[in-house]
């Protein structure tokens, strides 16, 4: 739970200004929003990376200000930069983080394999991480943040920079750690889709402050409704094809001369206008759904899209860069 949280640098404006966050255990909580934004300064926050300025944060009941090493305990943490060793194989990085965590001996081998093969890295367990690709050390990231079975895990930006399938391999088994180990994701990303496809609910960050909070469904349904646009395969019903489509909303002109209308919120959607179209005898050439994304809601919100932000976190004036301080491999980290 978050209260009033912020960070101020020295010199510099609020990174993050006065934030309130709650998430519930075992939900994924997408924090989507530009670089800059202030995402990668709350989870630094969050995970005592940071103190912060003013405000309360608490992470399994642990106070992240008073009570540091508790909460270092339950959390597992994989940051924008993972903090790999190049010269050291996937199995080793293991070994290392198992014994960093005082795993018994005799458990860290098999935890360590459990891990590699629940990421997909068995084949590459015995290869150097400096011959990895990015999607392979992101997994191996995980991997060693999850070694001590944290009840809550913090992803900063973990897909960025990953091809398709990569991503998509990541998202799975996030999915999967909170469907079935009920564990907590707190999840920052800037891509739309992936907030989409993975948080149960959604916090909207820009210029350190929260823009807006809800599921995705919620959030998309706050500023407008689904559009259905239809063509009608034979030309000359065209007039009575948008008479039939005018029953199920409000006509949209678009300048294009497509027939399109806005649904009401109490009509049968897209099942409804099938139907109807059918009981008509009007076959069609293509009919879309056209619903509002994300972006329209960060549009709605900040006054502008999500590609335009601007480059770079806000760093403190004279402090290194936070990776910097973090000890080989991921998880609960002493500081």
């Amino acid at each position: 739970m978050v209260r009033g949280l912020v960070r101020q640098f020295k010199n510099g404006p609020r990174a993050v200004d006065g934030i309130d966050l709650e998430v519930a255990p075992g939900e994924i909580y997408g924090f989507l929003g530009p670089n800059g934004a202030g995402k990668s300064t709350t989870v630094h926050m969050l995970t005592t990376l940071l103190p912060p300025t003013d405000g309360t944060a608490t992470v399994a009941g642990f106070d992240v200000a008073t009570e540091g090493p508790k909460v270092r305990q339950v959390i597992g943490a994989a940051l924008q930069e993972a903090a790999l060793d190049p010269h050291l194989t996937g199995s080793e990085h293991m070994r290392l983080q198992t014994a960093l965590h005082g795993l018994p001996h005799d458990q860290r081998k098999k935890r360590g394999a459990e891990l590699i093969e629940r990421v997909g890295l068995t084949e590459a367990a015995d290869r150097r991480v400096g011959g990895y690709s990015g999607g392979m050390k992101r997994r191996l990231d995980l991997a060693l943040a999850l070694v001590h079975n944290p009840s809550v895990l913090f992803l900063d930006e973990p897909t960025t920079g990953l091809d398709p399938q990569s991503r998509s391999a990541l998202w799975d088994e996030v999915t999967r750690l909170s469907r079935e180990d009920g564990v907590t994701v707190f999840l920052t990303t800037q891509y739309l889709e992936e907030a989409d496809q993975l948080a149960h609910r959604v916090g909207i960050i820009d210029d350190g402050k929260i823009a807006a909070e809800g599921t995705p469904a919620e959030l998309k349904a706050e500023i407008g409704r689904a559009s259905v646009v239809v063509c009608p395969h034979d030309g000359s019903r065209r007039e009575e094809a948008a008479r039939l489509l005018d029953s199920f909303g409000e006509r949209i002109d678009d300048g294009t001369g497509a027939i399109e209308v806005r649904l009401n919120g109490d009509s049968e959607g897209l099942v409804g206008v099938v139907r109807a179209f059918d009981s008509a005898g009007i076959e069609l050439s293509s009919l879309v759904l056209n619903e509002p994304t994300l972006d329209d809601v960060f549009l709605a919100k900040t006054g502008r899209h999500l590609e335009g932000a601007a480059d770079g976190e806000i760093e403190a004036e004279g402090e290194a860069p936070i990776e910097e301080t973090i000890a080989v491999g991921a998880g609960a980290r002493s500081s």
